[in-house]
């Protein structure tokens, strides 16, 4: 039989491609319960307190379905923190996420910080306990000191970009340079910061967003113009 003459691949059933579909959502499903289980057990014990048992145990399943999930409890904390930081599950980084976007293609200087405050106060919202747990655990745990240096990494590659756009709207205060730009920014909009004034000191999210947003523009740009 020549080539041409194969026959064609049989295509799945549409109640395979459903049964198919079903199982994907149940995994994912399954997935976000122990993602949400841990995110509770982690910030409320710690991460060296929390095992991948009790985590099975408030997720209401097996502790082999968390290992088959997930692989290891770092492997659990690291999903768990990058859904908080975006938001969603999709794989979408953050450089791509709108509130970048939108900061980026924005003309006007100062309406680029406050959606850039904005954007990483909904972060805070989100992640910044789980932002702890990975800190706190850092001095004496050299995984977490590594997943935290990671995410001082992508936080300084965000503000980098953001302070490059902003260097091209508006001249930096006083001749800075980019580099000082985005280190300041990063001290600024760091979860240290807002854990300090909001979770220690008990400001609002709605004060820290506006003394954020007024810091950075006084610290970046030259508001006497």
């Amino acid at each position: 039989m020549s080539e041409t003459s194969q026959p064609a691949p049989r295509r799945p059933s549409r109640a395979a491609t459903d049964r198919g579909d079903g199982r994907a959502a149940r995994a994912r499903a399954t997935r976000a319960r122990i993602l949400a289980a841990a995110t509770r057990l982690f910030t409320a014990s710690g991460y060296t307190a929390t095992s991948i048992g009790a985590i099975a145990a408030e997720a209401g399943v097996g502790e082999q379905t968390v290992y088959y999930s997930f692989g290891t409890k770092r492997a659990v904390l690291t999903r768990a923190l990058d859904v908080a930081v975006a938001g969603d599950d999709a794989p979408v980084p953050t450089l791509e996420r709108p509130w970048v976007r939108a900061a980026l293609d924005t003309p006007d200087p100062a309406e680029q910080v406050r959606l850039q405050v904005a954007g990483a106060g909904d972060i805070h919202l989100r992640a910044a306990p789980l932002l702890d747990v990975v800190r706190s655990a850092a001095a004496t745990d050299p995984d977490l000191a590594e997943v935290w240096n990671t995410n001082v990494e992508q936080r300084h590659t965000v503000q980098r970009v953001l302070a490059e756009a902003l260097a091209r709207k508006a001249p930096l205060r006083g001749g800075m340079g980019v580099d000082d730009a985005a280190d300041i920014a990063l001290a600024l909009l760091s979860p240290e910061t807002y854990h300090l004034l909001v979770r220690v000191r008990g400001w609002t999210h709605e004060r820290w967003r506006s003394w954020a947003a007024d810091a950075l523009l006084r610290q970046l740009l030259d508001t006497s113009r």
